[in-house]
């Protein structure tokens, strides 16, 4: 026994204690968790909480965890998602072994497990439509009806079988269903479909088959194949249960496994539905599964999420069976609370504004020492070029301040941070009116931002130098929609927020940005976290906006 199962600090939760309740009777020797996704679209943030439950438990009781594609509908399946959703696993931290699963392995035994239903008069091949099998099934208020072909003989179901399989009958002419109460409560166990006809080249046994298992037949008799121990699901599988478990009851299966359910992953201010998400791709509302403003794992990790805050995240939200929604704000406060620890500190400027500082010598350059990371002294310093012309952001000026705007304003002193003091002397103005350029002096002395006569500023601000800037185009990001229930009133896309990016095409950073590598989040001084785009090139630098660096969940749990 693993001796996670006896430490009173590990996580406990209902199917961390049920887990350790199996082991303690012997009635598991291994834990075996698999996680099973379809490959018809791209992981979320949802996926990613049974990412790491599945992971986390097999790792935390010494198991092992499969990655299984559910490959049964080949008409949404693509090997783009398959290679995808491998991609996301791996970037999350997590490995599977040796090989992946899929459920198109064992096709042609869980076609013989079907006949085997056919043969002890537990399943039937049935004529209705799907359309007639809908109104025979009744409603959540009334019992269903049984189909008029339901009492065919064995003899004539495993031919009509058969002939399905061999592609006699056109898609959607037959299907196999379950032979066990149309009078039930629960709807699942009215009958359910087990195979139906479906003339679509598969991702891996192309055109082998042409009728395929639903995903009720596939994905218990698949654990068992597989010895999975624990079939940890979200709850909307919860009324799955009961077929889930006839099906194993009533199969030569070599193994039992039991399906548990938890409650899945909503966030605020987003949609975690794969119908959904597809449909803002395919739509293009969005431009790609990798936007940044998706919940995907891809597009999370393009907008720089390191994939540890993520982690960090699920791990703090309750394993329960109670559904309920989490704020995205919680999110963000652990992606910048892991990103203000590992992040390198840099300097850029967004929206420019150029100052000369007249008393400065022209023709004349130096480099100043800058930290990398004011809480790590083992990150260093790097030089940082410095010269009569710098610019400065925009909304670090005003010609007119108030009492409380400490930055730069006519006769006021600032600090350039790791710089030197400066005074604005002079403001120039376009035709328009608009201030086009600050005209400053520098205090010689203050170098590395000090005065030796002890005066004090009250502001510091960022700043690059106009010789020796990188242009760069910096994408802003916001949450995709502006209500935090999205389709709440029944029009999820009446919610998009129409502002979700801004695009600056003509941004300075300091040169030692264009040494930035990929998946390496920066701290743009007094902006927030960036990270560089895959859209980047040698020529071309292009940075996403991680995520700003005001923290409103943080703020609000310390209140009483």
């Amino acid at each position: 026994m693993n001796d996670t199962t006896d430490n009173h600090d590990a996580p406990h939760d209902f199917i961390r204690d049920q887990i350790r309740k199996d082991l303690a009777s012997g009635s598991v020797k291994t834990v075996v968790t698999r996680f099973p996704p379809e490959p018809n679209g791209y992981l979320h943030i949802g996926h990613a909480k049974s990412i790491c439950l599945n992971f986390g438990i097999a790792e935390e009781f010494g198991g092992r965890c499969n990655l299984r594609f559910d490959d049964t509908n080949p008409a949404r399946e693509e090997q783009e998602f398959i290679d995808a959703i491998q991609d996301n696993v791996r970037w999350l931290g997590f490995d599977w072994g040796s090989d992946v699963k899929y459920a198109s392995d064992n096709f042609e035994q869980l076609y013989q497990w079907a006949e085997h239903l056919i043969k002890a008069g537990k399943a039937y091949v049935d004529d209705l439509s799907a359309d007639e099998m809908r109104a025979y099934r009744g409603t959540l208020t009334e019992p269903g009806r049984n189909s008029p072909h339901r009492d065919r003989s064995a003899d004539e179901n495993l031919d009509f079988f058969r002939r399905m399989r061999s592609g006699e009958f056109a898609d959607g002419a037959k299907a196999l269903r379950a032979k066990i109460d149309m009078t039930s409560g629960n709807i699942n166990l009215r009958d359910p479909v087990l195979y139906r006809i479906l003339r679509s080249p598969h991702p891996r046994t192309g055109d082998a088959w042409c009728l395929y298992p639903t995903y009720d037949f596939a994905h218990g008799q698949t654990d068992a194949i597989e010895g999975i121990t624990h079939s940890l699901c979200t709850l909307e599988f919860e009324d799955h249960r009961p077929l889930y478990d006839w099906l194993i009851e009533n199969l030569p299966v070599p193994s039992r496994p039991r399906q548990y359910e938890f409650s899945r992953l909503n966030l605020t201010h987003t949609v975690l539905s794969k119908r959904l998400l597809t449909q803002l791709v395919e739509q293009k509302h969005v431009a790609g599964w990798d936007d940044p403003r998706l919940p995907t794992l891809a597009g999370l990790r393009r907008r720089g999420v390191p994939a540890a805050a993520l982690r960090d995240f699920i791990a703090r939200l309750a394993i329960t069976k109670s559904d309920s929604t989490v704020e995205a704000a919680m999110l963000d406060h652990f992606i910048r609370e892991l990103l203000n620890r590992t992040a390198e500190r840099r300097m850029a400027v967004l929206r420019p504004l150029k100052i000369v500082i007249e008393n400065y010598p022209e023709g004349e350059e130096e480099l100043l020492e800058a930290v990398n990371h004011p809480g790590d002294p083992d990150r260093g310093t790097r030089r940082v070029p410095f010269s009569r012309e710098i610019y400065v952001e925009r909304d670090d000026f005003m010609e007119d301040p108030p009492k409380k705007f400490f930055r730069l304003g006519p006769g006021r002193e600032v600090r350039l941070r790791f710089a030197y003091f400066i005074t604005c002397t002079a403001v120039i103005k376009d035709s328009s009116g608009a201030v086009t350029e600050l005209r400053c002096t520098y205090d010689p002395a203050t170098r590395g931002g000090n005065a030796p006569d002890g005066r004090k500023v009250r502001g510091t601000i960022h700043w690059v130098s106009a010789k020796h800037a990188v242009v760069a185009e910096v994408r802003l990001y916001d949450n995709l929609f502006t209500h935090e229930s999205p389709g709440a009133d029944g029009d999820f896309l009446a919610h998009l927020n129409p502002e979700s990016v801004e695009i600056l095409p003509k941004c300075l950073l300091e040169p030692s940005l264009r040494q930035t590598a990929a998946d390496n989040a920066v701290q743009f001084e007094r902006l927030g976290y960036f990270c560089l785009d895959p859209d980047a090139t040698d020529d071309r630098s292009v940075f996403n906006r991680t995520i700003g660096l005001r923290d409103s969940w943080a703020k609000a749990q310390a209140k009483p």
